[in-house]
């Protein structure tokens, strides 16, 4: 849906918060396109995974920065990697679109990464730690950027993009 009267909604939060799944539903009961900007540097740059490798996180960062920007002009629901609140340009960037923050408990996420493909996850620590220690540098810039919070930790995701739906409908 490309129109003036298109909304627009940002999610944002710490990984495995359930942007994508979220996103998705939100989009859907919206009436309104999904973007997840992490798939979208996939397809045009590669893996993120082998992005951090080639050519580091500083860099990955701005093709994610140029991402984020082309999004927003398309409107719709954006899904925001984890680490997009990084950038300060980013960050400005969102403070003219409603921003919705996904929280989640460290235990509730515990499943949903370990195992994964994350590139800041990678290594020989335990994965569940590293998270804490990235959402604890992040979790200031999600609270700065965001309109409100969804705590996404034990509640159907259904139910938790209905209640996201309903709130963006009452911004307009």
């Amino acid at each position: 849906m490309r129109s003036s009267d298109a909304l627009t909604l940002v999610l944002v939060g710490p990984m495995g918060a359930g942007k994508t799944s979220v996103g998705r539903r939100v989009a859907k009961h919206l009436g309104v396109d999904f973007i997840d900007t992490d798939k979208r540097i996939a397809s045009e740059h590669g893996a993120i995974a082998e992005l951090f490798i080639e050519r580091g996180e500083e860099q990955f960062r701005e093709l994610e920065r140029r991402a984020v920007a082309a999004a927003l002009l398309e409107n719709g629901v954006i899904s925001l990697g984890g680490g997009a609140v990084v950038s300060a340009q980013t960050r400005e960037l969102l403070r003219q679109h409603p921003v919705v923050f996904l929280d989640v408990t460290a235990d509730a996420v515990a499943h949903r990464v370990r195992g994964s493909a994350r590139p800041l996850l990678a290594g020989d620590d335990d994965p569940l730690v590293r998270w804490k220690q990235i959402y604890e540098q992040r979790r200031g810039w999600y609270d700065e950027v965001a309109n409100v919070t969804f705590d996404t930790s034990h509640r159907p995701m259904q139910r938790i993009a209905s209640e996201i739906a309903a709130w963006r409908r009452e911004q307009s």
